[in-house]
């Protein structure tokens, strides 16, 4: 987290160790989470939330939660603010609609909001829980990957380690990892080496072209590797190398 949500969701009295241990916590769970201020700002997202939108986790901070969701019913909301206004601590449901970033596919669910954090503290922090209805909208095609997945392939084409993939990206290694199990498990292969070479066949990643990028980022006329002595080539060989070095 930065420093700007140094003090975490427990407030500035909850110790560092536990702060750290809260955010890999986050990163592996598969229900998506944010926390939030308690005007519904948000601070931290896991990967599954962010996954939402086709983002990575980073790129929902300081977004507030209702321009992310649409609430079915207002009354629900003006129930919340009033608990809020009045210190009561229980858990709000939410009934929301959402369009995904990945297909622009609209979606339901509610999102459970359970004021968080040390009694004293006035307003408290937020922890938002979002439960997908079921029946959801066809899936995307086994061959399809999210942008934030397609943006992992081509760090991981280039040699980068999951370290670097993850500083690059704004994610955790946990996130990265989160996000290559998801394609291994739906494209049925196992590995990274596997996973690149499933992208290139699949038309994912963009072929001939170095730094590997993904297909249709490319620019035009772009060709293969050329001699290190070329100011283009030269620029993405030294990219590669920072690519390669451990945060």
């Amino acid at each position: 987290m930065d420093d700007a949500t140094a003090d975490g969701p427990a407030g500035p009295h909850g110790a560092s160790p536990w702060r750290n241990y809260f955010s890999i916590l986050l990163d592996r769970i598969p229900v998506p989470i944010a926390v939030c201020t308690a005007h519904g700002e948000v601070l931290v997202a896991n990967p599954a939330m962010a996954a939402e939108w086709g983002a990575a986790p980073g790129r929902l901070r300081g977004r507030n939660l209702l321009d992310l969701f649409r609430p079915r019913s207002q009354a629900q909301i003006d129930r919340l603010v009033d608990a809020l206004r009045l210190g009561r601590r229980s858990r709000y449901p939410v009934g929301v609609r959402w369009r995904t970033g990945a297909d622009g596919a609209e979606r339901e669910g509610e999102l459970t909001v359970d004021p968080v954090g040390d009694p004293s503290e006035n307003p408290p922090a937020l922890l938002a829980l979002l439960r997908v209805h079921e029946d959801p909208p066809p899936a995307p095609a086994r061959d399809a990957a999210s942008p934030v997945e397609t943006r992992i392939l081509a760090l991981a084409a280039s040699g980068a380690t999951t370290a670097a993939i993850g500083s690059h990206l704004n994610l955790t290694v946990d996130g990265v990892n989160y996000h290559l199990t998801r394609l291994s498990r739906r494209w049925r292969v196992q590995g990274r080496t596997a996973l690149v070479a499933k992208a290139y066949v699949l038309g994912v990643l963009a072929p001939g072209v170095w730094p590997p990028a993904p297909a249709g980022a490319a620019a035009p006329g772009s060709e293969g590797p050329r001699s290190p002595q070329g100011g283009a080539s030269g620029a993405a060989s030294a990219a590669e190398c920072e690519l390669r070095k451990d945060p």
